[in-house]
């Protein structure tokens, strides 16, 4: 009898703030007992080459991915694109505009943090970076974390890095519409990523999801690392309110930095319509 199906749908690589190179994280994903894999970088699809050759010879199937950062009133929210042609022009250029901007934005945290008297933070978050164009917040975290300051990084995002915190600067990231017109002419899927994380009221996660629908969002991801079970019980009703499908990701970065591993995670509520029936897979 063969393994039941184990699929994962959100993951990093070095190409974005994730700690392995895109062939190792596939090889841990299979050597897990992932069935289905989605990388799915930060803005950018440059690992799926690397990806789709280490995938060829496992008994895995890999789903070309990207996790998109877009703002929603003020909120920055994340949107994964699944199954896209990724050669496909306008979300190259789409993803291109996204990572515009990042090195400045970035320079300006590093001058927040020295304004607190915590100086070098640029320089020690840029080395952690593989790609510069796609520094982020986790490398100003790993390298607080390298520094002595904190045990580890989310410590560092709690007392720093999220919105209305001394190290967090703002960024204008893509809209909504802009984000799920990319993935959906690229012949893509959208969901939304870890909606859990989001600090905004229920009242606003249902404006959004309504929203969402309008324009086309087809999947939320229900079941991820960063949930709790409150939190699958939660989104899972709401995606049944709306009508959407749902899915299933780690948000894995990196072996002890990451919440779960790849595929180490609750199966989706039974009723649910999984994500992976509107992928030719």
């Amino acid at each position: 009898m063969l393994p039941p199906a184990n699929f994962d749908f959100h993951c990093h690589s070095t190409v974005s703030d994730g700690l392995l190179p895109p062939a190792q994280v596939v090889a841990r994903a299979a050597g897990l007992g992932v069935s289905h894999l989605a990388l799915t970088d930060h803005d950018d699809i440059d690992g799926l080459s690397e990806a789709a050759a280490a995938a060829a010879p496992l008994d895995l199937t890999l789903i070309n991915g990207v996790e998109i950062s877009i703002e929603w009133k003020g909120t920055p929210i994340h949107m994964v694109g699944l199954g896209f042609d990724r050669h496909h022009a306008g979300l190259l250029a789409g993803l291109d505009s996204v990572r515009s901007g990042r090195v400045e934005r970035a320079k300006r945290m590093g001058e927040a943090f020295a304004a607190i008297g915590i100086p070098g933070v640029f320089e020690g978050a840029m080395s952690y970076a593989g790609n510069p164009l796609l520094i982020s917040r986790a490398h100003f975290a790993r390298h607080l974390v390298a520094s002595g300051l904190f045990k580890e990084p989310r410590q560092v995002f709690d007392h720093y890095l999220v919105p209305g915190k001394p190290g967090y600067v703002e960024h204008r990231w893509a809209s909504l519409e802009d984000a799920l017109g990319w993935i959906h002419a690229a012949g893509g899927v959208a969901v939304v990523a870890h909606p859990g994380r989001y600090k905004i009221s229920n009242g606003d996660m249902r404006r959004f999801l309504s929203e969402f629908k309008d324009l086309g969002g087809d999947a939320v991801e229900v079941v991820c690392g960063s949930h709790s079970p409150d939190h699958v019980l939660h989104f899972a009703r709401l995606v049944r309110h709306f009508g959407l499908h749902a899915s299933r990701g780690s948000d894995f970065h990196g072996p002890k930095e990451s919440y779960v591993d790849l595929g180490c995670l609750p199966q989706l509520p039974e009723d649910l319509k999984p994500v992976w029936r509107l992928l030719d897979i």
